[in-house]
């Protein structure tokens, strides 16, 4: 919901703020007093294409903010609007509401900024598009659109079609996939083909290799020992004779396991106490030196005795090196590679069999679409009756007793080239991301006229009405929106103008309605009254926003009421008119 708007330097606007409430909220004031640039300031926090022709005269810029609570939205809005918040790092205020500010410099340059981040144009659209709905003098060009009719189709029919659409696109997805990955395989048969067996020619030369995880790590370490075997020999065999005496030259004192066993028999012979308690720790080094001796056995037996060894690992490095220029750095890579390399192999399979097997599970997925297409259809056929009843009904209070709204429920046929064809009872179809079905509201003025789309059968007034007439009957499926009507009751009077009054009404149970109009008998309705006034100070024209109090709204009736705001018949016209519109009021349900 809206709550506050502030505006700064726009058209005849230096400063105004307005407060918003629930329910029915109108504008009305003089011609020119500056109504229409509150619809505009709404537009451009909205994301609207900027307008430096908008900055008021001599202002540096033109600033918008407004404030917006989210407790009142519905769920589905709701989520779309925090996913929103999320992504542009925007912070709610203290109270939880969100900040949006637009501004418009006078060289035409603008920037938004969502709580408190400085976020694209376009994401203020996205933050705001979910929460408010403008329908300003031009905006009725949106219900000539085809997309949006088919949405106001499917809003209205609600859960019915959402479930259907949602099955279809889900088979329309599967589909989509198939069929592309089937075309590509038969246009690039040949080109696939050369591709697999490239990929098997490097398959087989990895397999018959064989590399192991970090082969080629230690084959390095293995060389480099292999390198220095006889330096290491050559050390190892010295320590070992140097410990247990030489191989080739046996005898007492040859090695210093003798050397430690002679000093050690020494002192055990000896009687004096202090050299015998030195003996155990001779026993200590000679049980060292033991282990020394034996670690040295080992080491010299397991050095290779094979003097081609070293060629072997060398001839082993070689071929893996041979991978390693072909598809990575190290051994590792490779291995990564050619598992990626199967995984696309087994991809690649342009074979008859292949082919057949992959064009069957295209055909399956196409029944799958069509058949939720042609139920997508009938549902959308059934709702569309219901539609055009309901809104011919609401344009019957509405000054168009006599017009008739037909929703039209068409397929859309395939185009050369098409990206989606579907045959669907014979036809061929576009299958878009909506369906296969177009819609067009199509509009008979009066009894006998011949319905004609919107675009060449409404005048602006009709068009306004017959779009109040569709949010009439579309409020029950999106709860907490704000909706903003911008003069929707131009070219009425009278018992129709009363009937308006009375429809913005009723949405107004279950929306914030801001309505900007002319008219006494739709003001009187408000449940807040906004008076937009001018003042010429004889330096230039400014307007000002303020709400209105019981008796300030009585005399502001009263001059809508042509003019008629000084004389007491006026005053009682407009307290009359304010007693009508609360007992319709009360009278008329709410929206269901």
């Amino acid at each position: 919901m809206l709550t506050e708007i502030r505006i700064d330097g726009l058209g005849v606007i230096s400063t105004a703020t307005a407060q918003f409430h629930e329910g029915l909220t109108c504008l009305t004031g003089e011609t020119g007093a500056g109504k229409t640039m509150v619809v505009t300031s709404l537009h451009l926090l909205g994301g609207a294409r900027a307008d430096a022709g908008r900055v008021r005269r001599g202002a540096a810029r033109a600033v918008v903010e407004g404030r917006f609570t989210l407790d009142e939205v519905h769920d589905n809005a709701r989520d779309e609007v925090e996913k929103v918040l999320e992504s542009a790092g925007a912070q709610r205020d203290d109270d939880g509401s969100v900040i949006a500010v637009r501004t418009v410099s006078s060289d035409g340059r603008s920037r938004a900024h969502l709580g408190g981040r400085s976020v694209p144009a376009a994401v203020l659209s996205d933050f705001t598009a979910p929460l408010l709905t403008v329908h300003g003098q031009n905006d009725q060009l949106r219900l000539q659109r085809p997309d949006q009719q088919l949405h106001a189709l499917d809003q209205f029919a609600g859960e019915t079609i959402a479930g259907l659409l949602r099955k279809y696109q889900l088979a329309r997805r599967t589909w989509l996939q198939a069929r592309s990955e089937l075309l590509e395989r038969t246009a690039r048969s040949r080109e696939l083909a050369l591709e697999a067996d490239r990929l098997k020619y490097s398959l087989n030369e990895i397999d018959a290799i064989a590399p192991e995880p970090g082969e080629d790590q230690r084959i390095v370490a293995e060389v480099r020992r292999l390198s220095d075997l006889d330096s290491l020999r050559e050390s190892a065999t010295a320590a070992h004779d140097a410990l247990a005496g030489p191989a080739d030259s046996p005898g007492e004192g040859s090695g210093a396991l003798d050397l430690l066993g002679a000093a050690r028999a020494r002192l055990d012979s000896a009687e004096d106490a202090a050299l015998a308690e030195l003996a155990p720790r001779l026993g200590e080094a000679i049980s060292v030196v033991v282990d020394l001796t034996t670690e040295l056995s080992t080491y010299l037996s397991d050095l290779p005795s094979d003097p081609g060894a070293l060629d072997s690992l060398l001839n082993r490095q070689a071929e893996l090196k041979t991978l390693t220029r072909k598809y990575a750095p190290d051994i590792d890579g490779v291995i990564a590679w050619a598992d990626e390399a199967r995984s696309r192999l087994d991809s690649l399979d342009v074979s008859d069999e292949a082919l057949a097997a992959l064009a069957r599970e295209v055909d399956e997925a196409a029944d799958q679409v069509r058949e939720t297409a042609k139920k997508l259809t009938a549902a959308r056929t059934k709702a569309a009756k219901k539609l055009a009843a309901a809104v011919s009904a609401e344009l019957g209070g509405l000054a168009m007793g006599r017009a008739k709204l037909e929703v039209e429920v068409r397929p859309v046929p395939a185009v050369a080239q098409d990206s989606a064809p579907i045959t669907v009872d014979g036809k061929q179809l576009h299958a878009g991301s909506t369906g296969v079905d177009e819609v067009e509201f199509r509009l008979a003025a009066h009894s006998g006229a011949r319905s004609l789309p919107l675009s060449k059968s409404a005048s602006g007034g009709e068009l306004s009405r017959v779009m109040l007439a569709l949010e009439v009957v579309l409020a029950s499926s999106d709860h907490g929106t704000t909706m903003v009507f911008d003069e929707v009751d131009a070219g009425v009077g009278g018992r129709a103008a009363v009937e308006i009054g009375r429809r913005l009404a009723r949405l107004a149970r279950t929306h914030q309605v801001i309505v900007v109009t002319h008219l006494p008998q739709v003001a009187a309705f408000a449940d807040t009254h906004l008076v937009v006034d001018k003042v010429d100070d004889g330096k230039g024209v400014n307007s000002g926003v303020h709400a209105l109090t019981n008796d300030e709204r009585v005399k502001e009736l009263a001059r809508m009421l042509a003019g008629l705001d000084d004389t007491e018949t006026g005053r009682a016209h407009a307290e009359e008119l304010l007693e009508t519109a609360r007992a319709e009021k009360d009278a008329t349900p709410a929206a269901s």
